[in-house]
């Protein structure tokens, strides 16, 4: 008898929409991490692209225009209020996403990720500091009462490394091209607006087998230098 894979969210420190979706992602499932796999999403640096490349994936990059950039600068001022969060847009310039997926992937091993995680998107999100700085990521650590010293040292590891490529890996392979993105069976949707389908289909799906990592397999008038990617 096949086994039904646990049902998951790709999600991405760098996207609005991402940290929206999540925020009621948990306000409807506060234990979505015990029934749900979340795997990590970003745009990687010239040695996780060359790992990736190795293996034959890749991750889709389509450059964002400004206007459509600054009509998400206003979407997401309009969603965060209709969500009721607090939102300071960051300014990314040249960010390293590397630094914090992989620490979250280090948390995740040491079974801290959703306190990990909740300290970066509040102080990514709420206070528009920039959590791709080894010194800001360390304080944000340290706010959690977490250990900075083996999060931080996460893109050093070779295994995590490894564990990072078969992330992308994955997302190659379920074909993703915005964040958020969620995944049910053959069931996919994508944005923030198809939370509700997934949240329905997963209602449906009935019962699921406990989440476990698989890693073989808004301020006015801010602009983000960086490119958008795969913000959802």
């Amino acid at each position: 008898m096949t086994r039904r894979r646990t049902p998951r969210v790709h999600f991405s420190f760098r996207s609005p929409f991402s940290w929206m979706a999540l925020t009621e992602l948990y306000r409807r499932i506060p234990d979505a991490d015990e029934v749900l796999e979340f795997v990590p999403y970003w745009d990687p640096d010239e040695q996780t692209a060359a790992a990736l490349a190795d293996r034959g994936a890749e991750i889709p990059y389509t450059p964002m225009s400004k206007a459509k950039h600054l009509y998400i600068l206003q979407d997401t001022r309009r969603q965060a209020a209709r969500l009721g969060l607090s939102m300071t847009w960051p300014v990314d310039d040249d960010p390293w996403w590397e630094l914090p997926h992989l620490a979250w992937l280090r948390a995740r091993r040491l079974g801290v990720a959703r306190r990990f995680y909740e300290a970066v998107v509040e102080a990514r999100w709420e206070h528009g500091r920039d959590v791709c700085e080894r010194p800001v990521l360390r304080e944000v650590a340290e706010a959690a009462g977490l250990d900075p010293e083996p999060l931080l040292s996460a893109p050093e590891s070779a295994d995590i490394r490894r564990e990072s490529v078969d992330c992308l890996e994955r997302a190659f392979e379920d074909d993703i091209f915005g964040i958020p993105y969620f995944r049910v069976g053959r069931h996919r949707f994508w944005g923030l607006d198809r939370l509700d389908g997934f949240l329905a289909e997963l209602a449906v799906a009935g019962p699921q087998p406990p989440a476990s990592p698989e890693p073989a397999a808004a301020r006015v008038g801010a602009y983000d230098t960086d490119t958008a990617g795969g913000c959802g």
